[in-house]
Protein backbone atom coordinates (compact mmCIF):
# COMPACT_ATOMS: atom_id res chain seq x y z
CA UNK A 1 0.00 0.00 0.00
CA UNK A 2 1.40 3.38 -0.86
CA UNK A 3 1.45 6.12 2.15
CA UNK A 4 1.55 9.68 1.65
CA UNK A 5 3.10 10.17 4.84
CA UNK A 6 5.40 7.49 7.53
CA UNK A 7 5.14 8.09 10.67
CA UNK A 8 7.94 5.82 12.81
CA UNK A 9 6.72 5.36 16.26
CA UNK A 10 9.35 2.25 17.16
CA UNK A 11 10.38 1.90 20.77
CA UNK A 12 7.58 4.99 21.60
CA UNK A 13 5.18 3.84 24.76
CA UNK A 14 1.38 4.66 25.30
CA UNK A 15 0.19 6.72 24.47
CA UNK A 16 2.79 8.57 22.10
CA UNK A 17 1.86 6.79 18.82
CA UNK A 18 -1.59 7.92 18.97
CA UNK A 19 -0.28 11.27 20.16
CA UNK A 20 2.11 11.21 17.37
CA UNK A 21 -0.40 9.79 15.12
CA UNK A 22 -3.02 12.32 15.57
CA UNK A 23 -0.35 15.52 15.00
CA UNK A 24 0.59 13.37 11.49
CA UNK A 25 -2.73 13.14 10.75
CA UNK A 26 -3.46 16.98 10.72
CA UNK A 27 -0.43 17.41 8.58
CA UNK A 28 -2.26 15.74 5.34
CA UNK A 29 -4.93 16.24 2.90
CA UNK A 30 -8.52 14.04 3.03
CA UNK A 31 -8.04 11.37 1.39
CA UNK A 32 -4.03 11.21 2.05
CA UNK A 33 -2.83 8.15 3.78
CA UNK A 34 -0.56 7.72 6.68
CA UNK A 35 1.61 4.51 7.16
CA UNK A 36 2.21 4.46 11.38
CA UNK A 37 5.25 2.13 12.98
CA UNK A 38 5.53 0.70 16.14
CA UNK A 39 6.57 -1.80 18.57
CA UNK A 40 4.27 -1.10 21.70
CA UNK A 41 1.46 -4.17 21.32
CA UNK A 42 -0.96 -1.97 22.97
CA UNK A 43 -1.00 0.42 19.52
CA UNK A 44 -3.24 -2.59 18.08
CA UNK A 45 -6.39 -1.41 20.29
CA UNK A 46 -5.63 2.25 20.45
CA UNK A 47 -5.13 2.89 16.92
CA UNK A 48 -8.43 1.10 16.21
CA UNK A 49 -10.13 3.10 19.05
CA UNK A 50 -8.13 6.12 17.36
CA UNK A 51 -9.59 5.45 14.30
CA UNK A 52 -13.27 5.05 15.50
CA UNK A 53 -12.78 8.30 17.76
CA UNK A 54 -11.97 10.36 14.60
CA UNK A 55 -13.89 8.75 11.86
CA UNK A 56 -11.01 8.06 10.06
CA UNK A 57 -10.51 4.75 8.12
CA UNK A 58 -8.20 2.28 9.04
CA UNK A 59 -7.08 0.39 6.28
CA UNK A 60 -5.02 -1.87 7.28
CA UNK A 61 -2.99 -3.27 10.17
CA UNK A 62 -0.45 -5.79 10.54
CA UNK A 63 2.34 -7.52 12.46
CA UNK A 64 5.70 -8.79 11.65
CA UNK A 65 8.33 -9.84 14.17
CA UNK A 66 7.01 -7.48 16.81
CA UNK A 67 6.67 -4.98 14.37
CA UNK A 68 2.88 -2.81 13.77
CA UNK A 69 1.87 -1.54 10.70
CA UNK A 70 -1.23 0.80 10.35
CA UNK A 71 -2.17 2.12 7.16
CA UNK A 72 -4.81 5.03 7.87
CA UNK A 73 -6.62 7.41 5.37
CA UNK A 74 -7.54 10.47 6.50
CA UNK A 75 -11.36 11.09 5.47
CA UNK A 76 -11.88 14.85 7.16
Amino acid sequence: MKADKVLDCKGMKCPMPVLKTKLAMETLQVGQVLEMIATDKGSKPDMAAFAQQTGHTLLSMKESDGIYTYYIRKTK
